[in-house]
């Protein structure tokens, strides 16, 4: 992951939100449109183990949404409209960019930290997790907006950006096992524990990180409920 001599963006949707990478000089709150949050990510060298793979959070795209090979037609959104949380019943064939948003945040890293923070993320999220390239919409009111340079913001018609590498599990790869009931995702996150610790104290710690980032997903929620 290089974005040559320039500094670099680093895009905290799950345990790098309450577990910044190393070398970060500031961070950034924003949100992603296109996709949605699951932990429809197997686990085996984190919070699970081989023989009992955890579960940790991947994000899944409109497009992908739309491929029939793994979902149905009826979608059950969680997501933010106007800062406040609606739970829409929607077609996936219906769904537009806008309708799916995650919240997290951005953190960036100097030019001279540059590889060796590529260097951690590429150990950290080897187990089924992909690059990909995204745009990440900063917040505005965000205490550190003014530290973005000008030069890394651009606009489109949904507001303004920053462009970054981002580890996303792939759909093809064995890791991912989605789509799965939340009852049943819940169950797995309630009993595993793998290297890194308890599988529910990476949802609680997600969870909690969000709500202090200003947000509230109530996919997450529901499954605290659950595991409680």
């Amino acid at each position: 992951m290089t974005q040559d001599q320039k500094g670099m963006y680093v895009i905290g949707y799950g345990s790098l939100i309450f577990k910044p990478p190393p070398h970060a000089s500031f961070r950034i709150s924003g949100h992603l449109i296109n996709v949605i949050r699951r932990f429809w990510q197997s686990s085996i060298d984190h919070r699970g183990t081989p023989s009992n793979p955890g579960r940790v959070v991947t994000l899944i795209t409109k497009e992908q949404l739309q491929n029939d090979r793994f979902f149905h037609n009826d979608l059950h959104v969680y997501e933010f409209k106007n800062y406040k949380i609606q739970d829409v019943d929607l077609k996936i064939s219906d769904l537009k960019s806008q309708d799916l948003k995650v919240f997290g945040c951005a953190y960036y890293i100097e030019p001279q930290h540059v590889q060796e923070v590529n260097d951690y993320l590429d150990i950290r999220e080897q187990n089924g997790y992909e690059l990909s390239k995204i745009k990440f919409y900063i917040n505005k009111k965000d205490e550190n907006f003014g530290k973005v340079p000008l030069s890394d913001i651009k606009k489109d018609e949904f507001g303004e950006y920053i462009e970054s590498f981002i580890y996303i599990g792939g759909l093809e790869l064995e890791s991912f096992i989605g789509p799965e009931a939340i009852e049943e995702t819940a169950a797995i996150i309630k009993s595993n524990v793998g290297p890194s610790g308890k599988n529910s104290e990476y949802l609680i710690k997600l969870n909690d990180a969000i709500k202090e980032l200003g947000y509230i997903d109530y996919y997450l929620e529901d499954l605290i409920k659950l595991i409680q």
